[in-house]
């Protein structure tokens, strides 16, 4: 039987995996958690003796097929929850994410499935992201990329955004900056700010909130 803190950190080595490819680093680990570094080195042993991951001193930290299992089962748990709040319950979508995360360590399979069709199988969670499905199969990365890199004059769809900052949801909700709305990147500065053109009107956006969007180009959308 794991913890629900050994679920979380399966879950945040898989969503780190998946964002940025193993292996995951320590220190990743620690900022996606907030964590000190050496508490997430002890967890690691642990989940290293339990064979849900494999580590390579120096380097980083990966999920082996029985740790990605558990994690997958969490993060479909999680975005599943999500839905179900938004869609059902009137959430905000920067509301889900925190409660979410009290809950997905602790619903039924049978309520899981009720979940999944009551909302019809939904393919992503509010914020874009791909719910796993019943079989916990390994979700295929799409051709998304992180705003901050598009160049000047692209128009391009909003895939996913960041769920882990509720004030940084609801400023894009306001800017327009959601999964399904087009946005014309009309600057990109060489000191970090990207400014596009949403339903909303122009948005300059640092940086660091650009590489938290994930898009699409129109043309492979259509």
């Amino acid at each position: 039987m794991l913890s629900d803190v050994m679920e979380d950190y399966l879950k945040a080595i898989y969503v780190l995996q998946t964002e940025e490819g193993p292996p995951v680093s320590t220190s990743a680990v620690a900022d996606y958690l907030g964590k000190t570094p050496p508490t997430v080195t002890d967890m690691l042993g642990k989940l290293e003796d339990r064979e849900l991951v494999d580590r390579e001193p120096y380097t980083g930290v990966e999920l082996t097929p029985e740790g990605e299992a558990v994690a997958l089962e969490v993060v479909r748990h999680h975005r599943l929850i999500e839905a179900f709040l938004a869609e059902r319950l009137d959430y905000d979508w920067s509301e889900v994410h925190a409660e979410a995360d009290r809950l997905e360590h602790h619903i039924s399979e049978e309520f899981e499935r009720r979940v999944a069709e009551t909302l019809g199988d939904p393919e992503v969670d509010p914020h874009g992201d791909p719910i796993p499905g019943a079989d916990l199969e390994p979700v295929e990365e799409d051709d998304a990329v992180r705003l901050h890199a598009c160049e000047e004059g692209e128009t391009v769809v909003v895939a996913r955004v960041s769920d882990r900052d509720e004030d940084e949801l609801d400023y894009l909700a306001d800017a327009g900056i959601v999964p399904g709305n087009e946005l014309e990147v009309v600057d990109v500065a060489p000191f970090g700010m990207v400014t596009v053109r949403s339903p909303a009107g122009d948005q300059s956006l640092p940086e660091s909130v650009a590489r938290s969007i994930r898009v699409r180009p129109v043309e492979a959308t259509a």
